[in-house]
């Protein structure tokens, strides 16, 4: 009798212990599900990943872990690889921004990919399938970047472009400070033509939710192009920025950081 409910009491045991670690793993499970996600900021042509940082440092505050990753600037599809590559590394679901170009690789990244739950696009390129960003951006009159562009030309005939540095401010930031401006003129990045004309592929924004922010004083893609590619997308919001410039997450850091925040959910 004694050996019986020795027995009875070792297999409860074993039963409570299997509950409690099915339990465990249920509650790791809603935890993982309901964790903030990863912000991965993209960024475009002329500018590096510091132009993002006014934007992080209000999307720390509220608890968000951001990433501000180097986008090659080389090609749609390669750079978009590349992106891919980061989002690999990434532990849990993900809210993709771009700002620029950088929506054009943003808009190319693996729909498949079940950790990326929202796209975020900063006056930004959201190209459909078969577009090229220089395209989007003659779509409608205002852009004046061609006028301010010189070239270097690159071993593969392809040829590098940059801003002029005296006339980057009132191309890309005019509603930057005169000496903020100037440091981004300095450290711009080039983005090689072939980029620009490249076609895009199967776009990302088909199936997963988007949200827009368009910049309403930008000479680089002018503001009815913006809207006609968020309307095209089905933006679940969309805000302007009135008289902001291209450098909008620059100038307007708030306004970037509480859509992106909306997106996150």
């Amino acid at each position: 009798m004694h050996t019986l409910q020795h027995r009875v009491t070792a297999l409860l045991a074993v039963i409570a212990a299997a509950a409690g670690f099915a339990l465990f793993g249920m509650s790791n499970a809603v935890a993982a599900h309901g964790r903030k996600p990863t912000i991965v900021l993209v960024h475009g042509a002329f500018a590096d990943g510091a132009s993002w940082n006014p934007v992080i440092e209000r999307l720390q505050r509220r608890g968000f872990t951001a990433v501000a990753v180097a986008n090659p600037l080389r090609g749609v599809a390669s750079d978009a690889e590349a992106l891919d590559a980061h989002l690999a590394a990434i532990d849990g679901p993900v809210v993709l921004v771009g700002h620029s170009y950088g929506g054009a690789v943003i808009t190319n990244v693996k729909a498949r990919s079940p950790k990326v739950k929202a796209l975020v696009y900063i006056a930004a390129f959201a190209p459909a399938e078969g577009e090229a960003a220089a395209q989007l951006a003659a779509k409608y009159p205002g852009s004046t970047l061609g006028e301010t562009l010189a070239a270097v030309p690159l071993p593969d005939g392809s040829k590098d472009l940059h801003i002029k540095p005296p006339l980057f401010r009132q191309q890309f930031a005019a509603d930057v400070p005169a000496r903020q401006a100037a440091l981004m003129a300095s450290t711009q990045r080039p983005i090689r033509d072939a980029a620009l004309n490249e076609a895009s592929g199967t776009p990302a924004w088909a199936s997963i939710p988007s949200w827009f922010l368009l910049a309403g004083a930008d000479k680089n893609i002018p503001v009815r192009a913006q809207k006609f590619m968020a309307d095209r997308a089905g933006s679940r919001a969309t805000t302007t920025a009135e008289g902001a410039s291209h450098a909008v997450a620059v100038s307007r850091p708030n306004l970037v950081a509480e859509l992106v925040l909306r997106a996150a959910g």
